[in-house]
């Protein structure tokens, strides 16, 4: 019966992988338990790693470390890949105001963080566990051991042990700071649904589809590629005509020719409808069915791009019309539907819409690849060469004024900043980073329940002994670190930015980083309006929340 000791109470591998795995399953399937609605998911892995830690259940302490960073930099690394096509483009029209308002939540919790310190005498490394609770942020822990090992070469288990009590009402307060931000406003839920349907209308700028008569004297007898020569502005693809002449229906390439009367199919932007019409002819009312209904020899499908010798290829270079007398309408990039204009650069993943005939189609499938089952392979060598890359950049130390000691970006840091690079500019060092939402979420899942189980088990065996000791106040600081912030931005977006309240939700949740707070956000909008401003402010706050951890570490410790 030894072997049964040794794999309960040792310290092997076995031994540990067994505690691990039985962890990360009783986390996750306590996690799914709801209270008022509310569930802690996967964060539950922390709390059940403290128990059994607290009863003796332990592992050697290097196998712990190299689980708890290697999970660390598999969790962060797949959040970058996720996030990174979208990170630059956040920042673009309102995204700018949210990703501001957003920012100012980060350096509001560290204020609040910084005189809870100095009126409370807590060590700035407890409270900075315990700022990383209060909005949920585990990569924001993570960052803070890590820094804290840099400095003093040992480990301060209460930033685990700040982070694991101040979690629980975190996650409460998030939600009581947007349900108080309604009642303050007296917000209707049907007139914040009326007001965004309508500015979505107005300010929509994605590909849209209009038919036309061509009626423009200026523009009789003349080819779609001088037409668009001579056009200093308005992005827009002429995708089919419908000859007046003959009554039958074309695929338009650069050769393609338009006479007066004939009917064409445009693609362009909302913005520029208007423009279109005076530069071609009048609107005519006919829907996209009836242009399938003409078309008897031609049809549409859509393509993935998969073969890898096209990552980072402009589409006007490789000539389909010319070569093989199809249009490609619109491309299809991570849920964003987008002009297909020359110079747009393609990547893996994407989707075509090509018009064309049945043969013709073929011909450009075989070159734009369209296999599923490549396009499910997963790219390994490129996540190992961009967690080798995020290795080299966390360790480069970086002298600020004022500042004890070098800053480094860390095991945190370093692969989230090289993941959103890889992901938005790989295709320019022929790397394909593309991978499928799944494969995304599984390495990702996998990375943060390695993490908090190793956390949790290294933490548990203090844990009862400090909330008992005075540890409970920090449930109360952690909620004043949580709601205060997210009160305040929360008024100034309403108040002073006029956010509507669905857009709103989704930026405290967000700011915060926190799924639970997404999830309530989306059931109570009933739409996803939450899950774009949550997705347009989560790139820069995770980095903000990974940043500022270090950085109090590093100044005050």
């Amino acid at each position: 019966m030894d072997w049964i000791n040794e794999l309960l109470w040792g310290h092997g591998i076995a031994h540990s992988i067994l505690l691990l795995s039985v962890v990360i399953a009783s986390g996750i399937l306590l996690g799914r338990i709801k209270i008022l609605g509310v569930s802690l998911g996967i964060t539950m892995v922390l709390f059940v790693g403290i128990i059994l830690s607290h009863f003796g259940f332990t592992i050697d302490h290097e196998i712990n470390h190299f689980f708890k960073e290697f999970g660390l930099i598999l969790f962060v690394y797949s959040v970058g890949l996720q996030v990174g096509p979208g990170f630059f483009s956040s920042f673009k029209k309102g995204g700018i105001t949210l990703n501001m308002l957003a920012m100012g939540i980060v350096l509001l919790g560290v204020t609040v963080t910084l005189i809870i310190h100095y009126s409370t005498g807590i060590p700035m490394s407890t409270m900075v566990g315990i700022l990383s609770g209060a909005v949920t942020n585990t990569p924001g822990l993570g960052a803070a051991q890590q820094a804290y090992s840099d400095v003093h070469g040992a480990v301060d288990d209460t930033i685990a042990l700040g982070y694991a009590v101040a979690y629980p009402l975190g996650v409460v307060g998030i939600i009581l700071s947007i349900l108080a931000v309604k009642g303050i406003f007296r917000i209707s839920m049907d007139k914040e649904h009326e007001q965004l349907k309508k500015a979505d209308e107005e300010s929509y700028s994605g590909a849209k589809a209009i038919s036309l008569v061509v009626k423009n004297p200026a523009i009789f007898n003349k080819s779609v590629n001088e037409i668009s020569a001579a056009t200093e502005r308005g992005s827009f693809v002429i995708s089919r005509v419908w000859r007046h002449s003959d009554k039958r229906i074309e695929v338009v390439d650069a050769n393609t020719v338009l006479h007066e009367n004939d009917k064409i199919f445009v693609i362009t932007t909302e913005h520029e409808i208007d423009f279109i019409v005076t530069l071609l002819g009048e609107e005519v009312n006919m829907e996209r069915k009836q242009w399938v209904r003409l078309e008897s020899q031609l049809i549409n499908r859509r393509i993935l791009i998969t073969n890898p010798k096209l990552n980072g290829k402009k589409l006007g270079e490789l000539q389909l019309r010319k070569l093989y007398g199809i249009n490609i309408t619109r491309i299809q990039r991570a849920g964003v539907e987008l002009l297909a204009t020359p110079s747009l650069a393609l990547q893996v993943g994407d989707t075509v819409s090509v018009v064309g005939t049945d043969s013709t189609i073929a011909g450009v499938e075989k070159v734009l690849g369209n296999s599923m089952k490549r396009l499910n392979e997963p790219n390994l060598m490129s996540i190992f060469i961009g967690i080798a890359l995020g290795m080299l950049l966390g360790s480069i130390p970086f002298v600020f004024p004022g500042i004890p000691q070098p800053v480094k970006l860390g095991l945190a840091g370093g692969p989230l900043i090289v993941a959103i690079l890889l992901s938005r500019f790989g295709y320019k060092l022929k790397l394909i980073t593309y991978t499928t939402q799944s494969a995304n979420l599984m390495l990702r899942e996998v990375g943060i329940t390695l993490f908090l189980a190793c956390v949790g088990l290294g933490a548990g065996e203090k844990f009862v002994e400090t909330v008992v000791n005075g540890g409970y106040a920090w449930i109360g600081y952690g909620f004043l670190i949580t709601v205060i912030p997210l009160l305040i931005i929360g008024f100034i977006g309403r108040y002073f930015c006029k956010l509507n309240y669905l857009t709103l939700m989704g930026l405290i949740a967000g700011s915060t980083t926190d799924p639970p707070a997404l999830a309530y956000s989306n059931a109570t909008a009933g739409n996803d309006a939450p899950s774009v401003s949550y997705a347009t402010v989560y790139p820069l706050t995770m980095f903000m929340r990974v940043l500022t951890a270090q950085l109090l570490i590093l100044l005050f410790v």
